[in-house]
């Protein structure tokens, strides 16, 4: 019995034009592109984010109070990190503006260098924190909400973290200020192996940046200080 083998992909097929094709591209990362136009199989080897630095990395400027804050933030003995994003609604850009990078510290620390940057802003956390204890057992999750921040469970499906991370950087809706020098880092070097299997090593501020794009909607802008108006008469002879 004879066997054979069709290889086949967008560009073969003649009912899609080319803007159906170039929408269909948009929704899959670089690494999964040829097998999708050209049906030509592959694992994807290379940069996850292959957008270059000049084009998502921005002068700092100061953050207009009507951008909604959030931050996204990956815990862990080993290594804490969190990034903070500064969201224009009306543009739909995300600008990120902090950053924290710190290992083998309690979470008592981290929370202090958080708190400093905004106690009311909400972060998106890193979910594995409800299992993941200290070495007394107790869990990051508990000890975090006991020092007092505001915390939302991240969405933690990967691929489609990192898709929605990608497609804000390839049309310009996500920056770095250029001051985040570990996140920049770290994004230079985030890629894949030649299995196309993400490369675990120094990427936690690549984590915190998914947790907080795929959970942007919790971020808040600054609330209003309300000042208490004295209602009570001051000269009761004259009376007022």
């Amino acid at each position: 019995m004879s066997r054979y083998v069709v290889q086949a992909g967008w560009d073969d097929v003649p009912h899609l034009n080319e803007q159906a094709k170039a929408d269909l591209e948009a929704s899959y990362l670089p690494h999964e592109r040829d097998a999708r136009r050209k049906g030509i199989p592959g694992l994807g080897e290379g940069a996850i984010y292959p957008v270059p630095e000049k084009e998502v990395v921005c002068k700092p400027f100061p953050v207009p109070e009507h951008f909604a804050r959030a931050y996204g933030f990956d815990v862990g003995w080993k290594k804490t990190a969190g990034i903070w994003g500064a969201w224009d609604r009306d543009n739909d850009i995300i600008y990120c503006y902090s950053e924290h990078y710190r290992g083998q510290a309690e979470p008592s620390v981290h929370a202090s260098a958080v708190k400093a940057r905004g106690e009311w802003i909400p972060g998106i956390i890193d979910t594995a924190a409800r299992g993941r204890s200290q070495t007394d057992g107790r869990r990051l999750w508990d000890l975090y909400i006991q020092q007092g921040l505001q915390l939302y469970k991240a969405n933690k499906a990967v691929e489609a973290g990192i898709l929605e991370v990608y497609q804000r950087l390839s049309t310009g809706r996500l920056k770095f200020f250029s001051t985040l020098q570990y996140t920049i880092a770290e994004y230079l070097l985030y890629h894949r192996n030649e299995k196309g299997l993400i490369v675990k090593e120094d990427d936690h501020l690549m984590d915190a940046l998914r947790y907080l794009c795929m959970g942007i909607k919790q971020a808040i802008t600054k609330p209003v200080q309300q000042h208490r108006i004295r209602t009570g008469i001051a000269d009761s002879t004259a009376g007022y």
